[in-house]
């Protein structure tokens, strides 16, 4: 790693969002800011039948005028341009290898726009080994300057964090040292359900003894499974939040106003990897900057 945090960029309020939001990261964490555009990435439309090199002028434009405005906002920030070629993922990937971070927007274009996840984020996601940041606008803009709360969800068991979880943990500490933040780990056990007659019919409903017996028991082996990093980072305050539930639901709910979420992304090797349930909810559905951590 070379202390670069790159910044996916494309002339749109995402990615002008997700631009500062790297700005301000690599200014606070002594790092060298790498603007890049890739040439298919970009609201085509607008270009309407523009040639090669009306295409090509205008990407320098938009990495420039984001240059211009990142300075003018962190003066003495290193910043360097880099205008991408070949498809987007394949490029932004390419770019993510060699930073330490990746942060991109949240939108796609064309038929895509209804998501809240685009194409292209989501593609990066799927193919890089490197953290990648997603951004919001306007609420992504000012995520790092908000001290308040670091999220980071985990799978623990009694011998401590699941396989891979160790990295998700040591990036989440990291972030929450460098901001003076509070950080909020959120372990979800599957709550044991009972069927009870309503008027409706048969319904799920938790078995309240057996759910209170087993909520300090998960309490004490998340606590277990975060020594070793209370220790690593003696200055971080450290709040546990275990809930029974589905870990989507509990860690969206969760993770509503925090500076940042940090979640894990399996899967190793060629090829596209899998997004998660959870990881997949918490992209669509929490406001703030996402991180995700390949485990």
């Amino acid at each position: 790693m070379n202390g670069t945090v790159t910044a996916g960029i494309d002339g749109t309020a995402p990615a002008s969002a997700a631009a500062d939001w790297a700005a301000r990261h690599a200014a606070r964490e002594g790092m060298r800011l790498h603007l890049v555009h890739a040439p298919a990435h970009g609201p085509l439309d607008d270009l309407g039948a523009a040639g090669p090199e009306a295409r090509r002028r205008w990407a320098l434009g938009v990495l420039r005028e984001a240059r211009d405005r990142v300075l003018a906002a962190h003066p003495g920030l290193p910043v360097g341009t880099e205008l991408l070629s070949g498809a987007p993922v394949p490029a932004l990937t390419a770019a993510a290898a060699e930073s330490e971070l990746l942060v991109v927007g949240s939108r796609g274009y064309g038929a895509l726009r209804a998501h809240l996840l685009g194409s292209v984020s989501l593609g990066v996601l799927r193919h890089t080994d490197r953290p990648v940041v997603v951004t919001r606008t306007p609420l992504a803009a000012a995520a790092p300057d908000r001290p308040e709360e670091v999220v980071v969800g985990i799978d623990a068991t009694s011998a401590g964090p699941e396989p891979g979880m160790d990295r998700v943990l040591d990036f989440a500490f990291a972030r929450a040292a460098a901001r003076g933040a509070t950080l909020c780990v959120v372990h979800a056990w599957p709550a044991p359900t009972t069927l009870v007659w309503s008027p409706g019919g048969l319904r799920p409903a938790e078995d309240v003894a057996e759910a209170r017996e087993a909520q300090p028991r998960y309490a004490r082996m998340l606590c277990e499974a975060l020594r070793p990093w209370r220790a690593r980072y003696p200055g971080v305050a450290v709040v546990e939040h275990v809930r029974s539930g589905a870990a989507s639901e509990v860690l969206t709910a969760r993770a509503d106003g925090a500076g940042q979420v940090v979640v894990g992304r399996r899967g190793h090797g060629a090829g596209p990897r899998r997004i998660g349930a959870v990881t997949h909810a918490v992209l669509h559905h929490v406001p703030g900057a996402v991180a995700v951590v390949p485990v």
